[in-house]
């Protein structure tokens, strides 16, 4: 597959992505290489990831618990104290072998380290294929809201080899699923199209649609590098979705795990539904678009406590301005439109029709 040109960096696909590791690691003159797993890339991806590195700078394996509960600055803080204990400094560089939290936090790790040290990002899920390790965000939770603290600095590089994706349960490939259906519902129609029989998919089918992906979500990060404008395009289904994501891990004893993707499909079919009370799409799309998303993801029981409870964790998201809770919604299949609110009211009638 084609290397992907980013904003001060390139994505890089397959058998390309050891050959440009190890000339990097060869030519820019490391003092040290530190390679960042979680507690499952540690187990199921480090072993195959090493044996393709051929260098002769010494290599530190940095390993912290795997789950959403274990990002954040106390795990930053071990890190870098890990860091500092083995050796690190201004020429070293992090290699981020992992899911979307292992990318967040590692590259976070990395923008403030020393004031930061070059790192990449390799990511070892399809939700950080083709969202988390794209496009320079990185950070951590504070308590269970999500993202609250971090940095948009980009990484040097990002390495994709789709052969991790084996070792990835059912339910991670689905989250990685739902970013790719965000991708074809705010920018490419076509590309949205494609996800309608995901029965006869193959490898070859899935590699294409990876590649697709990460271009459709390079292309509106290039335009909007800090987020002031069409880069908010990509929080479609995030405002609520994250609202949702956090109230079911602060509520983890009582309520069923749900990964990022799964939160963000259902934060999709609820901002559907609010595009379409604003007459922004049709009945029909949005039909299409709740029948399309509820074939992949089982629906979610929301009590009128559980709802009243998400909408009061809207208030922390990362987009509000002057206190007033920002949606990103469709405008049509494949088109976007950003900045736009809704009533609580609304936000309550959403729920009810995707709890129908």
């Amino acid at each position: 597959m084609q290397t992907i040109k980013a904003n001060n960096y390139s994505v890089y696909f397959n058998q390309e992505i050891y050959s440009y590791l190890n000339e990097i690691l060869l030519t820019d003159a490391y003092s040290k290489v530190f390679v960042l797993v979680d507690s499952k890339t540690s187990e199921y991806c480090l072993t195959d990831f090493l044996a393709n590195i051929a260098t002769e700078v010494e290599i530190e394996i940095i390993e912290f618990e795997a789950g959403e509960q274990f990002k954040n600055i106390e795990t930053c803080f071990e890190i870098w104290s890990a860091l500092t204990d083995l050796g690190g400094d201004r020429k070293s560089i992090i290699l981020n072998l992992g899911g979307g939290v292992v990318t967040d936090l590692g590259g976070f790790v990395a923008s403030t380290f020393k004031r930061g040290i070059e790192y990449i990002n390799v990511p070892t899920t399809l939700l950080a294929m083709v969202d988390a390790s794209i496009g320079g965000k990185n950070g951590v939770d504070l308590g269970n809201l999500k993202n609250q603290i971090g940095t948009i600095t980009t990484p040097k590089a990002v390495l994709i080899d789709t052969q991790f994706l084996a070792t990835l349960p059912q339910n991670e490939m689905r989250s990685g699923l739902a970013e790719m259906l965000k991708h074809g519902l705010i920018q490419d129609k076509e590309y949205w199209n494609k996800f309608k029989n995901l029965s006869s998919l193959t490898t070859v089918d899935l590699d294409n649609l990876i590649h697709q992906s990460v271009e459709i979500k390079n292309t509106i990060v290039s335009q909007d590098p800090t987020e002031n404008g069409i880069r908010k395009a990509l929080n479609f289904g995030h405002t609520l979705g994250h609202a949702i994501e956090s109230y079911f891990l602060e509520n983890e004893e009582e309520k069923q795990q749900l990964l990022h993707g799964e939160a963000i499909a259902i934060g999709m079919i609820l901002e559907s539904y609010l595009s379409l009370k604003k007459e922004l799409i049709t009945n029909q799309e949005y039909q299409e678009i709740k029948y399309i998303i509820l074939d992949l993801f089982e629906r979610v029981e929301f009590s009128s406590i559980d709802i009243e409870k998400i909408i009061d964790l809207l208030i922390h998201d990362k987009k509000n301005e002057f206190g007033k809770v920002q949606f990103a919604l469709l405008e049509g299949i494949g088109k976007v439109k950003i900045n736009q609110f809704a009533t609580n009211e609304l936000i309550i009638s959403a729920f009810d029709d995707y709890k129908n």
